[in-house]
């Protein structure tokens, strides 16, 4: 089909970047199940691209860690790596709980405006309304306290965790009472901080972070076997 007149085609680092997403986002919901083939051929019919742009999203999310490529049955879906995921669940406890300390050790007249900040969404106002994710929001509350413990590589390594744990973590908030638990406990870890209670801020985050871990597990899977069920019927 010509172009239509001032219009050009897309370029396949925008193609690219626009597969990469889709098939990122299918990943994170279940509608590619850890343990799933498929090839550069099914990608590339299913999203009405060529294979360029197809590979390089796909290259892209096996760097990640979301995919592994086989080499004569294509491409797979990274089975969910439990052991892995404890591992960076305690290095997310460890730098967390430093960067806490380094909070409390703040002169109690300085209250960095990140914290300020927090202060303004998880503690003043009423929580967010039914229907919004929640994930998000509680990804930047943890990813704030790193960054403003003013260590950029602690900050840097961070944010590689929190990618990684991302596609089980935004499990945790499917049911109401772990959403009504992250307001209440991130408040709790907020005024610890904010009020120099450094042993009671970093209990809380830990126990807080395990919580999560110990929810996010069971969630999970349950949803992988909700989701085969459902692929099966």
């Amino acid at each position: 089909m010509p172009l239509t007149a001032g219009r050009r085609a897309p370029r396949p680092e925008a193609q690219g970047y626009r597969i990469y997403r889709l098939l990122k986002q299918e990943i994170f919901d279940f509608h590619l199940l850890p343990g799933d083939r498929f090839s550069e051929n099914d990608i590339a019919a299913r999203m009405g691209a060529s294979r360029t742009p197809v590979r390089q999203a796909l290259h892209q999310l096996a760097q990640e860690g979301y995919l592994d490529v086989q080499p004569r049955s294509g491409w797979q879906v990274r089975p969910i790596d439990f052991d892995h995921l404890e591992a960076l669940y305690d290095l997310r406890v460890v730098l967390e709980t430093e960067a806490v300390t380094r909070l409390c050790a703040l002169p109690a007249h300085v209250t960095p405006l990140p914290l300020q900040e927090l202060r303004a969404f998880w503690i003043d106002p009423a929580p967010l309304g039914a229907g919004v994710d929640v994930a998000p929001f509680d990804e930047a509350f943890h990813m704030t306290l790193v960054g403003a413990a003013g260590n950029p590589e602690m900050a840097r390594v961070h944010r590689d965790v929190t990618e990684k744990i991302r596609i089980v973590r935004r499990m945790d908030f499917t049911e109401p009472s772990r959403i009504s638990a992250t307001y209440a406990e991130h408040g709790q870890i907020l005024l610890a901080i904010l009020e120099r209670h450094t042993e009671e801020a970093r209990t809380r985050l830990h126990d807080h972070i395990a919580q999560s871990q110990k929810e996010v597990r069971k969630i999970t899977l349950h949803a992988l076997q909700q989701a085969r069920r459902e692929t099966r019927d």
